[in-house]
């Protein structure tokens, strides 16, 4: 009997005190504002990085052997929990089976492999950093990867003049979020390693919000009605790198690809 009173109070307290946490910690992450830029807006400056495996696969995902046993350990993938929100991602049963495939000849297909610009959303959450450079009517967004970037418009709307890798950009203010709006990308990049991809028809809205000072919440819609059912989103943290004098370096990876790319046409030449 005695027993059964310590586990109803101890349960008791155990709630009790989750509950308090949940109510000293929810109006601070409500009403947190972030330091405002010259213009009034949150000042999103800085340089900023994703941690976790969003970069091997979306989707949850187990951790699995490398392409090459000789790099043992080193060569591995790592497993991790998902960003999609709500479950798997929707996709057209055609589309499926393509993703599949695509999955089965990634150490082969995947544009990261050959140093193609990441695209959106994928440029956020590979594992380099990128910087945000903040003014009133553009944001420039630069990545260490391929040194890579794009430029967000922030005044009047304005249409993908052709598709290419990195889309056109619009972004507005919504209160404490960036909300950037990109259309116009070509189907020459993925979203991660397994092989998750899109047609171009690619249309994706991201959201970003301070959290406090080292934290911005990302969001992205996803919607490309060619290969998915229906709209779907993804979700995590950005990690503000904090190190002194911390800038990007250089990450030119085409000549890290070459021989992968043209070493056939070398052969063939005998050269």
């Amino acid at each position: 009997m005695r027993y059964r009173l310590v586990q109803l109070l101890t349960a008791a307290l155990v709630g009790v005190v989750f509950a308090a946490m949940q109510l000293s910690s929810a109006p601070q992450a409500a009403s947190y504002r972030a330091p405002r830029a010259p213009d009034g807006h949150p000042d999103l400056n800085g340089v900023w990085q994703a941690l976790g495996t969003a970069n091997w696969d979306l989707e949850d995902h187990p951790a699995q052997a490398g392409p090459f046993f000789q790099l043992g350990a080193i060569g591995a993938i790592p497993g991790g929990q998902g960003i999609v929100v709500g479950g798997p991602i929707p996709y057209k049963p055609a589309a499926l089976a393509k993703k599949k495939e695509n999955s089965a000849n990634r150490w082969k297909l995947d544009p990261e492999l050959k140093c193609y610009m990441p695209g959106i959303p994928r440029a956020t959450y590979m594992p380099y950093p990128f910087q945000i450079v903040q003014s009133a009517k553009m944001i420039l967004m630069s990545y260490e990867y391929a040194s890579s970037d794009r430029v967000i418009n922030m005044g009047k709307p304005v249409e993908a003049a052709i598709n290419n890798w990195m889309g056109t950009s619009n972004g507005r203010w919504e209160g404490e979020t960036l909300v950037v709006d990109n259309t116009g990308f070509n189907d020459l990049t993925w979203f991660d390693r397994a092989g998750n991809y899109h047609s171009e028809d690619l249309h994706v809205v991201e959201r970003f919000t301070r959290l406090d000072a080292d934290h911005i919440n990302y969001e992205a819609t996803i919607d490309d009605t060619q290969v998915f059912s229906r709209p779907w989103r993804i979700n995590l943290p950005l990690y503000r790198r904090v190190e002194k004098n911390v800038q990007l370096t250089e990450f030119k990876c085409v000549e890290f690809s070459e021989e992968l790319l043209y070493g056939d046409l070398r052969k063939k030449t005998g050269n």
